[in-house]
This record gives C-alpha cells, structure tokens and sequence, in this order.
C-alpha cells in the first residue's frame, strides 16, 4: 500500500488543470475533427480519479478483512462511477489519440480490457464466484494503472529512442509509443504473475 500511496502525488499533479475546464491547459493535443475531445478528456479524467481512488481502497486488505461492507460500497462506485464511464471516455477518445495509431490502438484495447475485466469481476461477485472475483479484479486494477504506468515508462521510452535522432515530434511519438506498449504488456504480465504465483506456506508468512 505505501507505492500506491504515491498515486495521490500523481493524481494532485495531474488533475488540477482540468478543473479549471480550460482547454488551454490541457496537456493532450486535442485532434482535428473531434470538438468534443476536451470534454471527453476531463470526463475520463474525473471518473478515472474515482476509479484509482476506489481501486486502491478495494485492494487494502485490511480494509477487506475488517470492513466488508464499506469494501463492497467502495466496489461499487469503483465499477459504476469509475471503471466502466472512464474506460469508455479512454476508449473513445483513444481511437482519436493525437499520439498516433499505434497508441491509439493500445489505448483502446487497454481501455476495453479494463471495462471486460471489470464487468467479469463485478458478474463473479454477483453469482458468488469469489474466487473468480479475485482474479478479475486484479486485472481490473492493473489496466487501471496503465496511464499511470505510461508515464511512469515515458523516460525509458525518451532514453530508448533518443540515440535514434531525427526530429523532436517523431522522437516524442516513438517515445509515446515504446512507453505505451510497455506499459500494456508489463502489466498483463505483472497481474498473471501475481495470480499464478505460488502462496507462502502459513509458517513462512
């Protein structure tokens, strides 16, 4: 839990600018075309601050162990008023991503896994499969992190491409993109990990 505390950093950071509903302070370029991005952006932004919020809460295992039901009510506005409206606002305004098709692909599929492994996680409680629930909801929360974890890798992608050169716009691109595609897989990776990995033996713990 102490790393993931570091998210509010993040998040004090981040959100501000857009509570002023300025578009001029807005760090993603809007693309031609599309009117509505910025207000598809603020929306992502504002119910995707419920979502990682509400994430980190659903993973605490104290809160789980010793306050069931807030951690049920805290699960429910984690799916309703942040998983499932922030990854729909990611998915649409990824397929329109400034940051180029490559990353816009990413971005929507990163958006979609999100919505599949939340809506899965929230039928599994549902019906009782709690074990199930477990295991959809840890992949919920990777997908979750991912535009955390983008810029997070954004300078392992800047020190890969910068001894390639070239101009400051395809150096911001590739890098975009190398941060986005590591992002996506070292988190699949990382929650497949977590799920298959071998428990301690009770002595050991």
């Amino acid at each position: 839990m102490a790393p993931l505390a570091l998210v509010a950093v993040f998040l004090a950071y981040s959100v501000p600018p857009y509570l002023t509903f300025d578009p001029a302070q807005s760090r993603v370029p809007a693309p031609a075309g599309f009117a509505a991005h910025y207000g598809f952006l603020v929306a992502h932004i504002a119910f995707g601050s419920v979502a990682i919020i509400g994430v980190i809460l659903q993973i605490w295992p104290w809160l789980r162990r010793t306050h069931p039901v807030v951690h049920r009510r805290a699960g429910r506005v984690y799916v309703f008023a942040g998983a499932i409206p922030s990854a729909l606002m990611a998915a649409t305004i990824g397929a329109v991503s400034p940051f180029g098709p490559v990353v816009g692909t990413l971005d929507v599929v990163a958006a979609l896994l999100w919505l599949g492994f939340t809506v899965a996680g929230w039928r599994a409680v549902r019906q009782r499969r709690f074990a199930d629930h477990r295991k959809w909801m840890i992949r919920s929360f990777a997908m979750c992190m991912n535009t955390l974890m983008t810029r997070a890798l954004s300078p392992v992608g800047f020190l890969l491409v910068m001894p390639r050169g070239g101009d400051k716009g395809t150096m911001i691109l590739t890098a975009a993109t190398v941060s986005a595609v590591l992002s996506v897989l070292s988190l699949l990776l990382l929650s497949q990990w977590w799920l298959d990995r071998k428990p301690k033996p009770a002595s050991a713990r």
